[in-house]
């Protein structure tokens, strides 16, 4: 992952079983939350990334590089390369371990130029739990899982409870998703704030 010395993850941890309600391998996920950047539907020019269920601890996303996505001209922005990093470990962390949490660290090692129109094929890993502490790395191939690696990441997540959302959140979006939970994806949760 990153070019320093530092082991990962850093620290001792435990690698959790799975959460028994962790979907099937094979599963494909629905966005999170509808108006993600990273995954939502309702986002027009998101990332629109997807997700499948792997064996173990293994999640594959996919995105397509889209125009809106470019940063030099015919390239991802590597910003929004980092945002789709962001997004699929993310989801390893919450689909795996079926517990909120938010993103503390993020690590981007961009190897090779991603095109406009490419597919970056993500394969991230839930790497080890430390107290409230996830750590999880990807690496993204283009167009294909044994395509040439463009992007490497690691990251910290911190497990938070539900209550850093709604103490956080913007009311009118809070109010939005207790008046429609399918927003939620496949995660609806009680809110009443």
């Amino acid at each position: 992952m990153s070019r320093t010395a530092e082991a990962w993850p850093p620290v001792e941890t435990e690698l959790p079983g799975r959460h028994e309600d962790t979907p099937a391998p094979g599963t494909e996920l629905p966005p999170h939350y509808a108006y993600c950047f990273g995954c939502g539907d309702r986002q027009e020019d998101g990332l629109h990334l997807r997700a499948q269920v792997g064996e173990g601890h293994h999640i594959r996303s996919r995105f397509t590089v889209t125009e809106a996505h470019q940063g030099a001209p015919g390239l991802a922005h590597g910003g929004l390369l980092a945002c789709a990093f962001d997004e699929a470990l993310g989801t390893t962390v919450g689909h795996l371990l079926r517990r909120p949490a938010v993103t503390g660290r993020l690590e981007t090692d961009f190897v090779r130029p991603v095109p406009i129109g490419t597919t970056l094929v993500i394969d991230a890993h839930l790497d080890g739990v430390a107290g409230r502490k996830v750590y999880v790395s990807a690496e993204g191939r283009i167009d294909a899982e044994d395509g040439p690696v463009a992007v490497r990441a690691r990251a910290l997540f911190v497990l938070v409870e539900i209550k850093h959302f709604i103490d956080n959140g913007r009311a009118e979006d809070l109010r939005a998703v207790a008046a429609d939970p399918s927003l939620l994806g496949s995660r609806p949760v009680e809110l009443n704030p």
